[in-house]
């Protein structure tokens, strides 16, 4: 088995003072991968199966559609959460997707991706969901929690990565204890893959109102009649004109490390390890290039408003060469963007505008709310700051906050910016 030491350490415990030579304990974490193989075949015989709710351990994506919320667990499928009560979320389905880590609704149907396929699933009984129909073979490959998947051309089978995680107690020299680092996502190499509308405020504007929304760190998105989707070099459309069945449409290649998008207005803006994509989407069947804002290599999700695009760019894993910081970008010339000012970060993922504030996710640094009408001046404007958090993406919808990180889904009142109000967590059932 094979084990990846991550520069990853919690607490010291066992302190003792009486000379340089006295040990400590030190508890680290440590991430393993071990290769499996997976018949496609198989896995799509077995079809999407509707299991009871239960605990999430390593959530993902969020999604909400009216008074439901969608959490992916990585690679396994999702929680489906009754939200009508904010103040008392309540868990009623896990449906079971191998290789699950997107989706979108569009009225009563569920579209998500399972490994090499998207699946379109019937959610009017959210606690009995039921596969429609699905598109075989989109995609090839794709990244989940360091587990690198990718199918064998010469059988079709998938080739995967289970990832675990174990604790482990050594001995240090106290003078040699390292500062702790704390729990950043973009250490278990979750960038890539988090890497899927106005939002009523914070994911991409929808042009249905029966649209659900996601978050800044979407790679699946709805406009018109089509379902974009993204994967590490291309954008796919999909005819949904008949919902319960898409069709596949076109590929249009974009670029390396592709990661996000989200669509504003009549544009698509799609984020990638070195830089945004800008696509004039006046007819959404053919979506045309209009620019790329260039950066340095970074994990990139991306927000908009009007004439200002909000981007995040970190260091992490897959994203070695980044500075952690907040581009705000000039875009009144889509065919010329324009950085107008960068701001430094801690460890910036995924953020919500809902303008004049904007709530960026700094994973376990938590979450900042800022007051973005100068955007020359953020840095000097920010309202508030919930640091015992692990914060990974957001979406505001009114007056509500929903926030998801690695150690569970959080929703707060932000109708007073300065005083967020928490209204309940869903915790994970483990510290990983």
């Amino acid at each position: 088995m094979k084990r990846l030491y991550y520069s990853l350490f919690l607490i010291i415990t066992g302190f003792s003072f009486f000379s340089c030579n006295d040990q400590c304990t030190e508890t680290r974490y440590v991430r393993q991968t071990r290769p499996v193989t997976l018949s496609l075949t198989g896995i799509r015989q077995a079809g999407i199966v509707t299991e009871a709710a239960r605990t999430m351990e390593r959530p993902g994506k969020l999604y909400v559609k009216e008074n439901y919320l969608f959490i992916n667990e990585l690679k396994k499928g999702i929680h489906i959460i009754d939200n009508s009560n904010p103040s008392n979320p309540t868990a009623i389905a896990f449906v079971n997707i191998p290789g699950n880590g997107d989706m979108a609704v569009r009225g009563n149907i569920l579209y998500v991706d399972s490994y090499t396929d998207i699946v379109a699933l019937d959610i009017s009984n959210p606690k009995q969901v039921t596969e429609v129909s699905r598109v075989q073979d989109l995609f090839n490959n794709g990244l989940f929690d360091g587990g690198y998947w990718a199918v064998n051309m010469n059988t079709g089978a998938i080739q995967d990565q289970e990832v675990s995680y174990v604790t482990e107690k050594i001995k240090t020299n106290c003078e040699d204890n390292i500062t702790p680092i704390g729990w950043g996502w973009g250490w278990f190499s979750m960038d890539a893959l988090f890497a899927s509308s106005s939002s009523l405020s914070s994911g991409g504007k929808s042009s249905s109102s029966s649209d659900g929304v996601g978050g800044s760190m979407a790679r699946f998105a709805l406009h018109s009649q089509f379902l974009y989707t993204v994967d590490q070099s291309n954008l796919n459309l999909l005819d949904i004109s008949d919902p319960g069945h898409p069709d596949f449409y076109k590929t249009i290649p974009v670029g390396w490390n592709i990661e996000t998008i989200f669509p504003y207005g009549n544009n698509l803006f799609i984020g990638s390890g070195r830089g945004m994509y800008i696509f004039d989407n006046s007819n959404p069947s053919d979506p045309q290039q209009l620019s790329v804002y260039q950066h340095n290599v970074a994990c990139d999700p991306v927000v908009v408003h009007e004439n200002l695009a909000y981007v995040t760019l970190r260091s992490g894993t897959t994203c070695n060469l980044a500075q952690n910081q907040l581009d705000v970008i000039d875009i009144a010339d889509l065919s010329n963007p324009k950085l107008l000012k960068s701001y430094p970060m801690k460890h910036p993922h995924g953020l919500s505008i809902d303008n004049p504030r904007l709530y960026l996710c700094e994973g376990e640094y938590g979450l900042k709310v800022f007051d973005v009408s100068n955007p020359m001046e953020i840095d000097q404007h920010q309202i508030s700051h919930i640091a015992d958090i692990n914060a990974f993406d957001v979406i505001t919808i009114g007056s509500n906050l929903l926030l998801i990180g690695k150690d569970g889904f959080y929703q707060y009142n932000a109708a007073d910016p300065k005083r967020l109000k928490l209204l309940s967590k869903i915790p994970v059932s483990s510290p990983f």
